[in-house]
């Protein structure tokens, strides 16, 4: 069924909402993975992410006593050519708005993909193994499995404020982020880091405009390694400063003549004594178990567990009209 049930609405959201998209959300978390993983800067985030348009990209969906029980939108920060399809509902009562809210949510991608310049438009989306229906959905549409992520984390306590010396000839600082040649370089670092896994890449004023977008920032939780004066490494997080209070890692990128050298676990052992210092329970972050050069290894090394694990699907579509 792609129509939504008699009474049921749909609408665009406002940043208003995202208390009761959060609701959603969290309600989905829990019933997919245990708890929720979710927080309400991540729902604002989202919702004015660079190439997303509040009043064209995003639907809500209504159940008939005006609650907000589903919550779709696009994702593509880069404007190439792969667009996120992102579907929350809450479990049961939401589930009607399902089908209705995807099969709208990929019209609009094939006009992004138009908008955006691109023919062939390749299409993402994330399920957790047992959300049966929504992997139902997606397989209907077209998607097809990909591979998988690992949401790692692991607990602080106990952790020390300050961090292990690195290995011999490197040594771990906080950026700069008043110096825009050294930003310039971050940024490239990361891209670089990245060229030989399934990152897209963002040019530097669109990763500028990603994080200036957060509620807030906090620069000595981003960190550059250096060998022999040369940046080797670096770690950006998410600020910790949401709902739970956990330091995230978003990026943590070697440069390939760098790695097996205690550069990666140096700066994770920082960030994880930055963290700690500042009361945060646990750390976590993202990784691509697909990856090539087996980051995952890393994480677990460091003592992190997978808090889950979610599929990857994908499809292809051609541009609208």
């Amino acid at each position: 069924m792609t129509e939504l049930p008699s009474g049921w609405t749909t609408r665009r959201p406002t940043l208003d909402d995202i208390p009761a998209i959060l609701e959603v959300v969290h309600a989905s978390d829990i019933a997919a993975v245990g708890e929720p993983d979710f927080t309400s800067d991540e729902v604002r985030e989202e919702l004015i992410a660079p190439n997303t348009d509040l009043d064209r990209d995003s639907w809500l969906a209504l159940d008939p006593s005006g609650k907000i029980v589903a919550w779709a939108y696009p994702y593509n920060g880069t404007g190439r050519a792969r667009d996120m399809a992102n579907v929350y509902f809450w479990p049961e009562i939401g589930l009607p708005a399902l089908r209705p809210l995807l099969a709208m949510l990929m019209e609009r991608i094939a006009e992004r993909a138009r908008e955006f310049g691109h023919e062939v438009y390749e299409v993402r989306s994330g399920a957790i193994p047992g959300e049966d229906h929504l992997i139902a959905a997606l397989t209907d549409a077209g998607f097809t499995f990909l591979k998988q992520f690992a949401r790692m984390q692991m607990s602080l306590e106990g952790c020390s404020p300050v961090a292990p010396e690195p290995p011999a000839g490197v040594t771990v600082r906080a950026v700069d982020s008043g110096d825009e040649a050294e930003m310039r370089r971050f940024h490239a670092v990361i891209e670089e880091a990245f060229r030989d896994s399934d990152h897209p890449a963002m040019g530097y004023d669109g990763w500028r405009a990603q994080f200036e977008s957060e509620s807030s920032l906090s620069f000595d939780e981003w960190l550059v390694a250096e060998v022999d004066g040369e940046i080797a490494g670096v770690l950006q997080s998410a600020d910790g400063s949401g709902d739970t209070e956990e330091g995230y890692v978003k990026y943590l990128a070697t440069l390939r003549g760098f790695r097996r050298r205690g550069v990666g676990e140096a700066l994770l052992r920082r960030a994880f004594a930055v963290y700690a210092a500042k009361g945060r329970p646990k750390a976590g972050l993202g990784v691509d178990l697909a990856n090539p050069t087996d980051a995952a290894s890393l994480y677990f090394k460091v003592g992190m567990t997978p808090l889950y694990r979610a599929n990857v699907y994908r499809t292809e579509i051609k541009a609208a009209g």
